[in-house]
């Protein structure tokens, strides 16, 4: 049987086989790239597993093909712990784009006979950027736009904007304590320039505590973005997503009606789900096959297990054993993969006997949203951060049941 490597890629971040379900995101970026002068900059938002950084990492070569430059990366707590630092970030990621363009030719004489002229190039490099950072007066948020007007001087003929693009952005937070506004000043920086007429594109993603700190930081934010929540897939772009990787020539595995039915099930359409649930899938039908097994025989149900172990149970193990009661007493809530409320919480602990007290949910609920488990959305209800949590909290209560 000829080789043929499994098509799926569930890791985070890895771009599947087949984005399915996407275009409209990506024709909207696109025309966000034609905006003359900057009005509307990108959110991307949504749970993880929905495909967020995928997506981003598609909008890349939209950009490109635009004929725009593109920095980013991701954005760790090192780089938003104070606003020198995302200005230190910010800087390291347009330098790799720039370093080839000439800031100036600079004459040198000497001394002695033959050439008493030399021309040195100073070049737009990392050490260039820093030099002109440092020595601009003024706050820190002074001293980025400067070096960001000078990028754009120096190459403005040849590409029409430049594209900032940061993942995880949900970390960047103000912290006044410590007197640094690290996500004031990028949006302060990220709004003059536009003010300007300085084509910047800022684009960020995150999970959907993201939308409300931009806006805690800044009220105008609101007006600054246009905001993509990404959910899950519907059925007919689930099964593009599951049966386009393997309808190709030389493609030894194939999913019976009954198997792709499973998936869609147990996957509710999110793509992190499918990519996993296809690459088990693929991978032992495969096996089945090169043994002589001629009716491959999967069960997903089975896979839910391996799932649990892989996406939840690291985060499952990190929290105390009241808040898994509580935690369980949320996924109880027939609402409970939507929104709830601290009342509704209160309510249905005492209905199953398990009273928690409205201070003792709110402080419970502050532990879990710092633990990514919960999140509180801008109208004072909250919901789970991870896709289909209720369903694994009801798994691990059956399990204690035995």
């Amino acid at each position: 049987m000829k080789e043929f490597a499994n098509p799926f890629r569930p890791g985070a971040g890895q771009p599947p086989p087949y984005l399915a379900g996407r275009d409209n995101e990506k024709e909207g970026f696109k025309k966000l790239l034609g905006q003359n002068p900057i009005l509307k900059n990108v959110i991307l938002t949504g749970l993880r597993g929905v495909g967020k950084t995928v997506l981003l990492e598609t909008l890349r070569p939209i950009a490109l093909q635009e004929a725009w430059f593109w920095a980013g990366n991701d954005l760790s707590e090192s780089a938003s712990v104070s606003e020198l630092a995302l200005s230190t970030r910010v800087l390291a990621d347009i330098a790799p784009l720039v370093s080839s363009f000439v800031l100036e030719e600079k004459e040198v004489k000497r001394i002695g006979f033959g050439i008493s002229k030399e021309t040195f190039e100073i070049k737009l490099n990392y050490q260039t950027l820093v030099q002109i950072y440092n020595n601009t007066p003024g706050l820190e948020s002074d001293k980025l736009k400067t070096v960001l007007e000078i990028v754009w001087d120096v190459v403005k003929t040849k590409v029409k904007g430049i594209v900032l693009a940061y993942d995880e952005a949900q970390i960047l937070k103000d912290k006044a304590a410590d007197k640094q506004y690290p996500l004031s000043l990028l949006l302060e920086v990220v709004q003059y320039l536009q003010k300007k007429e300085i084509p910047y594109l800022l684009v960020l993603t995150g999970l959907p505590t993201l939308f409300p700190n931009l806006v805690e930081s800044r009220t105008y934010a609101e007006r600054m973005f246009n905001i993509t929540t990404l959910d899950r897939l519907d059925e007919k772009e689930s099964r593009e997503a599951i049966l386009k990787p393997i309808n190709k020539q030389g493609c030894p595995v194939t999913f019976t009606e009954y198997g792709i039915s499973e998936i869609l099930k147990y996957s509710s359409g999110y793509p992190y789900f499918i990519q996993f649930f296809c690459k088990e899938a693929f991978d032992i039908i495969l096996q089945q096959i090169r043994v002589g097994v001629t009716e491959p025989n999967v069960s997903v149900p089975q896979m839910v297990l391996k799932l649990d172990s892989d996406f939840y149970s690291g985060r499952w193990s990190r929290i105390t054993d009241r808040q898994r009661d509580l935690l369980m007493i949320i996924a109880s809530l027939p609402n409970a993969d939507s929104e709830f409320t601290n009342k509704e919480i209160a309510d249905k602990s005492i209905e199953l006997k398990n009273i928690f007290k409205t201070a003792h949910i709110n402080n419970s609920l502050l532990k879990l949203i710092e633990a990514g488990l919960i999140f509180k959305n801008r109208r004072g209800k909250y919901s789970f951060a991870v896709p289909l949590l209720a369903n694994y909290i009801k798994r691990q209560d059956m399990e204690a049941l035995f």
